[in-house]
């Protein structure tokens, strides 16, 4: 059976590429997990179908800071949605494949990330920059 595609706001592309097992409570990293590591990593990942969202996704299910279809860092959450959609070519309602959207990423030029991401908390911990290097050496 075909599973549904799965709903990303724009900047969890970059999100999940840089996943590595750590998150906000234990069930978002227990669903980040799911999504990541058994579907987008999994033999097949490159063929899932994403579904760009404006609002809340499947990441997002967890989160403790979910406002119901929004975040309680909502004004945060706006600028990295704006900058990763415009960065990768993406907005609410394109459907894309993650072997697409990791070619959109490959092609983020070097220090992409300190702009486009300078908002978030997780940045400083370099799991996404070290994600991107691997994916642009692995091509």
């Amino acid at each position: 059976m075909t599973q549904p595609p799965l709903r990303f706001r724009p900047h969890h592309f970059l999100c999940a590429l840089g996943f590595e097992g750590k998150g906000y409570s234990a069930e978002f990293t227990a669903n980040m997990a799911s999504i990541v590591m058994d579907r987008l990593r999994a033999s097949g990942g490159d063929a899932v179908e994403i579904t760009v969202q404006g609002e809340a996704d499947d990441i997002c299910a967890p989160c403790p800071s979910r406002r119901g279809t929004g975040c309680e860092s909502a004004a945060r959450i706006a600028q990295l949605d704006a900058a990763h959609g415009a960065a990768l070519g993406l907005e609410p309602g394109d459907r894309i494949s993650w072997g697409a959207a990791q070619a959109r990423m490959r092609a983020l030029p070097e220090g992409a990330l300190s702009q486009i991401c300078a908002p978030c908390q997780w940045l400083r911990y370099g799991m996404c920059a070290a994600a991107l290097k691997r994916l642009k050496t692995s091509a």
